[in-house]
């Protein structure tokens, strides 16, 4: 029987309680399965083309994660702002249809199958929109102020389109944490904070305790960690998130391969190996998954290692025009 469902396609069991009752288990780098697809992903949008250009790739690569045993799909909105869209051409009214769309192809790929799948709003850090790599920086000249303007509209307009979830992901500094917090108050959404991390610091160069306690006073976050790190920076990152955060850890580390924003190519050899896994759970992590350049087969193992659901056949695929 199909799993019960909410109006909207979610699953009734919402994600908090899932994690107080187990593991759940994230997807993979979709930008790395869009360009296994044949996707071109060099302009300045990244995959947030694709929701103009090409959604039934991103529905096929949100499947290609179902099919693997995910248990949550992070959708294409990492790299979509209003000010990238204008920059194509695309009004507001437009890029608003394009964030919920984000969340509808993720649904229709969740739907697909007849077990729960979670879909988690991606809402990506500042320097995404500038695609020059600072996202990996942070330190961006901006205030908490200027930050909570920025992330707002876009906040509000995917919590419109009815994910479960927003995963504020790959945020490098302290003070766009507290700008993303500052947003999200008033969605009537869950969110996780997810930091990128060097080492035992964010990525501009502040403590990881001090960057995880920023989530400890706020009830609507229901996790907190790490992602688009290095995975061995992600065994010590874990701890001290459990720790500090009093909440479930939420860790998907990249590849291990290392991206270079000027050539915008990945250099170096993957390092992640799916067996780390143990160490995370034993440390608090309860969402687990990987982000770029980890695809299916990689989840896939995670999965069995982490005891998820597997995924059965889904009945057959569809576009959302």
């Amino acid at each position: 029987m199909q799993p019960v469902r909410s109006a909207n396609g979610s699953p009734a069991r919402a994600l908090d309680r899932a994690l107080r009752e187990g593991k759940v288990l994230l997807d993979g780098g979709l930008s790395n399965q869009l360009e296994a697809q044949g996707c071109d992903l060099s302009d300045a949008l990244w995959s947030a083309r694709l929701l103009a250009d090409g959604p039934g790739q991103i529905e096929a690569a949100h499947t290609a994660y179902v099919r693997a045993g995910a248990q949550v799909l992070i959708t294409a909105s990492y790299q979509a702002t209003f000010e990238g869209f204008e920059g194509r051409g695309i009004g507001r009214a437009q890029a608003a249809e394009l964030f919920a769309r984000s969340v509808r192809l993720a649904r229709r790929a969740a739907g697909a199958v007849e077990r729960e799948i979670w879909v988690a709003a991606s809402v990506g850090p500042y320097g995404a929109m500038l695609a020059d790599g600072s996202e990996y920086r942070g330190r961006y000249g901006l205030s908490v102020r200027e930050l909570e303007r920025f992330h707002r509209p876009r906040v509000e307009a995917l919590a419109a389109a009815g994910p479960d979830v927003l995963a504020l992901e790959t945020v490098p500094d302290i003070d766009e944490a507290e700008a993303l917090l500052r947003a999200v108050e008033g969605c009537g959404l869950p969110v996780w904070l997810s930091y990128s991390v060097a080492g035992d610091r964010t990525r501009a160069g502040q403590l990881l305790e001090t960057a995880f306690a920023v989530a400890s006073g706020h009830d609507r976050v229901l996790a907190v960690g790490v992602n688009c790190c290095d995975p061995a920076d992600a065994d010590r990152a874990v701890q001290v998130a459990a720790e500090v955060a009093g909440k479930p850890v939420v860790v998907y580390p990249n590849s291990g391969e290392r991206w270079d924003a000027g050539g915008r190519e990945w250099a170096g050899a993957p390092t992640f190996d799916p067996g780390r896994v143990r160490a995370w759970q034993d440390a608090g992590a309860r969402l687990v998954g990987g982000c770029c350049r980890v695809g299916p087969e990689s989840i896939a193992e995670l999965g069995g290692l982490l005891g998820a659901a597997t995924a059965g056949e889904g009945k057959g695929g569809s576009t959302v025009p």
